[in-house]
């Protein structure tokens, strides 16, 4: 457990393992928790790190923020990280806004990612029906300011279709489980509800590094959930396949034993690298 002081905050990360570098990037969440047992299983073959996003949990802000770039901010957080832990380039697995700040990573940094992992990312701004999205997504975040976390978050897990996972998502964003997660998630509302899922992705420059990517979606999602569609349209657009992992939207903590075994079975199959972990 350290941190890593950049502008404008200090990243909390955590470590285990031995091997070359897997980073973590969480979504709403922000914290680096949710990862902890999926790297546990993952410790063998790689040195796993995981950090709270900045203003998330123990990754505190030091000074002012470009609200305005702070998805670019973000991106720009975790090529420090990975350049501060390792001299190599970095297996990177983003899930949901994770996954939207891990494509940002590529689009920004691609020398220092090996392989990426955009895990279910709700890149609206790639669906067809994105301007009806767009008020879905308005209306959580008036509801939150209008009537508090609860009701803005059971509307978030219909929007997602969560379906059996619904639960689990709920819990995560539980102030009773955790003792930064009330302002996580308020943060995360005021900061990346309407920011980070409408980012427009320059295709031409993510097709120049589709080489990197491994597109993932849960094996278990509902494929008429935003998330799972925005992948899928993403593949198409780059010629690419979406792979299917155990579990659901978040299934590296509901599945990690086996969420871990389909991610070194993919990246095997994807890059000779990956046969000597």
């Amino acid at each position: 457990m350290a941190h890593l002081e950049v502008p404008g905050a200090s990243l909390y990360y955590e470590t285990v393992g031995s091997g070359p570098l897997l980073l973590c990037i969480s979504g709403a969440n922000g914290s680096a928790d949710l990862w902890r047992m999926m790297a546990e299983s993952l410790k063998s073959s790689f040195t796993v790190a995981m950090y709270d996003r900045r203003g998330f949990s123990r990754s505190y802000l030091s000074g002012s923020q470009a609200y305005e770039n702070r998805l670019e901010t973000d991106a720009d957080d975790a090529a420090r990280l990975i350049k501060h832990l390792s001299d190599e380039p970095a297996t990177v697995i983003g899930n949901s806004s994770g996954a939207i700040v891990s494509l940002e990573l590529l689009t920004r940094h691609p020398s220092v990612v090996r392989t990426l992992i955009p895990h279910e990312p709700p890149v609206i701004k790639l669906l067809p029906d994105n301007e009806e999205l767009w008020q879905i997504q308005q209306d959580i975040y008036d509801t939150y300011r209008g009537s508090g976390v609860e009701p803005a978050l059971m509307k978030f897990v219909d929007i997602a279709k969560a379906g059996p996972e619904a639960p689990g998502l709920l819990a995560s964003f539980d102030p009773r489980n955790g003792p930064f997660i009330s302002s996580n998630v308020m943060y995360w509302f005021e900061r990346e509800l309407l920011v980070y899922p409408f980012r427009e992705f320059n295709i031409t420059a993510l097709y120049s590094h589709k080489d990197l990517l491994l597109l993932a979606n849960g094996r278990d999602s509902n494929p008429e959930a935003l998330q799972y569609r925005a992948n899928v349209v993403l593949g198409e657009k780059l010629g690419l396949r979406v792979s299917l992992f155990p579990g659901m939207h978040i299934g590296f903590a509901s599945h990690p034993q086996e969420f871990a075994k389909t991610l070194i079975e993919c990246l095997k199959e994807k890059h000779d690298f990956y046969g000597k972990i």
